[in-house]
């Protein structure tokens, strides 16, 4: 259980914060961004669920992977170790079988894409579009920490805050990103399917 009865500490207004592990890092720390990045994903994909007149079946999905993405955020703010006291929560494969799974079961409803399409129709949406952009960002910031940290577990005894990023933190964002597509599409099938890109913009050819 999680207890937060005081949201402010000011242990923060040096331009630092604590990690999962109770070390400091700077704000802008690549680890750090990657999990701010994947938290402003939840609060997007929170407004489709809030906001979108979503069916249930795609709103259950989405309530499960916003609980999965405060997980991503854990795992990522966590740098990995040989040997845990309290083993923190990691991403595990098995989560992005199931993205993997849903982009499958959703996907056959859905025409084949034959043009690129525009965010927008329904409010659900065009909000699921932005929460992919959002995803998009979270992923790049994944990977660009892996790049920073790699991935392996620093040697035995090494300082706290010294450890590597799970990668499939990253792998989880990309294949959410690719759900959240689809789920878009899939919101704007009572309003007649995709908004399609007109090349152009739309404009009449010059003679």
């Amino acid at each position: 259980m999680v207890i937060l009865n005081r949201i402010y500490t000011r242990t923060g207004d040096d331009g630092t914060t604590s990690l999962g592990d109770f070390s400091r890092t700077s704000k802008t720390d690549p680890r750090l961004v990657a999990y701010a990045d994947t938290d402003e994903a939840n609060s997007a994909i929170g407004i489709a669920v809030a906001a979108g007149a979503l069916r249930e079946d795609v709103t259950a999905t989405l309530v499960r992977v916003q609980n999965d993405l405060f997980d991503v955020g854990a795992d990522l703010c966590a740098p990995l170790r040989s040997a845990y006291e309290y083993p923190p929560l990691r991403v595990e494969a098995a989560w992005i079988d199931e993205l993997e799974a849903d982009c499958d079961r959703y996907n056959e409803e859905l025409e084949k894409l034959r043009s690129f399409i525009l965010p927008g129709g329904t409010p659900g949406s065009a909000h699921l579009h932005l929460a992919r952009t959002i995803a998009r960002r979270a992923e790049r910031s994944a990977w660009t920490a892996l790049e920073a940290y790699g991935s392996d577990p620093p040697p035995e005894g090494a300082d706290r805050g010294v450890g590597g990023v799970n990668p499939l933190t990253a792998k989880y964002l990309n294949r959410l990103s690719d759900l959240l597509f689809i789920l878009a599409r899939a919101a704007n099938l009572e309003a007649g399917g995709d908004v399609l890109w007109q090349p152009g913009g739309g404009r009449a050819e010059k003679p």
